[in-house]
């Protein structure tokens, strides 16, 4: 097979990919093929790290602050109806939400993957035989981040924070964020559920119990389709003490190789890929990864986007590249075998 070699700037700059080393990526030419034939499996992102909103005027600060649309996570899914033998409510959740925090130029700092917790009543009380029923919790959300801007954005939250009625809190610590990718997972609905599991309520309503834990843990936390693109999988964050569902010994691999199967869908993910304070967030298919909304109003660094987005001239874009042989045939390679 012919080789190609690299500049040593660009190898450099693979290398610097959440600070480890792109030979660990792939160690020998069956690397892209076993990437994407296995699957389903999961990995842990260790980098990335989990921060949690709380407050009153939690979606108010965030909806001025990023560039998508968090209203959704304020409304109600749905009531109890507690007519029925079991408190039941419907077996609906909020998809979590890409966005990201710019400049005031409208240049790319950071992005978060948004979630909305499961409430007391969808999670399982300590004798796991029904919902839960403690006092009113008060709203709260959680992002997964890039870990290796963690400070930063904690101080640039607070910045804007101002008299804003809400608590910024790091919390890696309690959660973890997870991964779920591979063969087989694109055809799946936006929840990973049993089709079975909503039938075993008590007369027409649907038993969240139930629900909880064929999609997620007695505590409610459960796998959501990557909101970016579906060719990602699934991702959640999931207590740190608890194994996600679905996730088992010989299906848990390397957070390098879902780097690996990103890079090659050519999607760039954290602040350590997307250059902070430089990039254009089009440039980086931003928009196309459901990461803006157009029709939200104004965010910090609005201008910017909308006037880019709305002239329709963006000079220059980050694309996924397969190397082919003059049959058509994808070409294994060795990333930098030579280092």
């Amino acid at each position: 097979m012919n080789r190609v070699a690299l500049p040593k700037s660009i190898a450099q700059r693979f290398r610097g990919i959440h600070h480890s080393p792109c030979k660990q990526l792939c160690n020998n030419n069956r690397c892209e093929g076993q990437v994407q034939s296995a699957g389903p499996v999961g990995s842990l992102l260790k980098s990335r790290s989990v921060i949690r909103f709380r407050g009153p005027d939690t979606l108010k600060f965030l909806q001025g602050l990023l560039t998508n649309d968090v209203r959704n996570f304020g409304e109600a899914v749905g009531d109890r109806t507690e007519n029925l033998p079991t408190p039941n409510v419907p077996a609906t959740s909020v998809p979590p939400i890409y966005a990201a925090l710019l400049t005031p130029q409208g240049r790319f700092l950071y992005d978060l993957f948004l979630y909305k917790p499961p409430t007391c009543h969808t999670k399982l009380d300590h004798t796991g035989t029904g919902p839960d029923s403690k006092p009113h919790e008060p709203f709260h959300m959680f992002a997964d981040v890039d870990a290796s801007v963690l400070d930063e954005l904690l101080q640039t939250l607070n910045k804007y924070r101002l008299r804003s009625k809400v608590e910024i809190d790091d919390v890696s610590s309690d959660f973890s964020c997870w991964q779920r990718y591979g063969a087989g997972l694109s055809e799946k609905s936006s929840q990973v559920e049993e089709p079975e599991a909503a039938s075993v309520g008590w007369a027409a309503g649907v038993d969240r119990t139930a629900m909880s834990s064929s999609q997620g843990s007695d505590q409610g936390w459960q796998w959501f389709k990557d909101p970016r693109l579906v060719c990602l999988g699934f991702r959640g964050i999931f207590p740190s003490n608890i194994t996600p569902p679905l996730i088992e010994v010989d299906k848990e691999t390397d957070e390098q190789n879902f780097l690996l199967w990103r890079i090659e869908k050519g999607v760039a993910e954290g602040s350590t890929e997307i250059p902070k304070g430089e990039a254009v967030p089009l440039e980086y298919n931003l928009a196309g990864l459901n990461a803006i909304s157009f029709d939200k109003g104004c965010y910090v660094g609005q201008e910017l986007i909308a006037r880019t987005h709305h002239r329709g001239v963006i000079r220059k874009r980050i694309v996924p590249l397969r190397f082919l042989d003059n049959d058509g045939k994808a070409i294994p390679f060795l990333l930098f075998q030579s280092w």
